[in-house]
């Protein structure tokens, strides 16, 4: 049977922490829909998405083991508006469908919060309405540099490439229902820090 959930949007630019967090909240009972997650699962080997984007760009978009080579369809996709709307056009919809689904799972099953972990939630416009409220996760911008770098090791103007493609951090903030400043804090402190906004969600 269906139960009334808690709709938390989860969103923060490249680099936040919002992935730590989102994990912190798990541990706590939340159910978290993943949709980065979601999203490369349909660009796997066999994934629902390889045919047509194969079809709309050609077999070089695709790595020898059949998945997406989502760095060459990075700079395909930057260098191209029209093709990062065909790409988004692929993705998008097979992405909501799964995110629908599971959603569904999660209210039958009874979670009482249901974290919905959207990178581009301030982007994509359409998230607010089905969200009770929005965490947004924040740092400085070269912070966010300085994490990615370490993490992926991408140069710093590649990184630079991706956060001009986002929403600015005014942006972000000005979504948001709640934020948490990631910024010169530890994994205990961030950890201590979710947990006493936890009770806020039904945690």
């Amino acid at each position: 049977m269906s139960v009334a959930s808690l709709h938390l949007g989860l969103t923060g630019g490249i680099g936040s922490g919002k992935s730590t967090v989102s994990a912190i909240l798990s541990t706590l009972g939340a159910a978290v829909i993943d949709a980065d997650a979601i999203s490369r699962s349909t660009t796997a080997p066999g994934g629902s998405a390889i045919e047509t984007l194969r079809v709309a760009f050609g077999d070089h978009v695709l790595t020898p083991e059949g998945a997406l080579n989502r760095e060459q369809m990075r700079k395909i996709a930057y260098s191209d508006p029209q093709a990062k709307t065909r790409l988004e056009g692929i993705i998008h919809p097979l992405v909501g469908r799964a995110i629908a689904q599971q959603t569904q799972q999660a209210q039958t099953a009874g979670a009482r919060c249901i974290v919905f972990d959207i990178p581009l939630l301030v982007e994509s416009g359409h998230w607010r309405e089905k969200l009770d409220r929005i965490l947004v996760i924040d740092c400085s911008q070269e912070t966010q540099i300085a994490r990615v770098a370490a993490r992926n090791a991408l140069p710093h103007e590649d990184i630079r490439k991706i956060l001009s493609s986002q929403a600015t951090r005014l942006q972000r903030l000005a979504c948001a229902d709640m934020v948490l400043f990631n910024d010169g804090i530890n994994l205990d402190q961030l950890t201590h820090r979710v947990h006493e906004l936890s009770p806020q969600f039904g945690l």
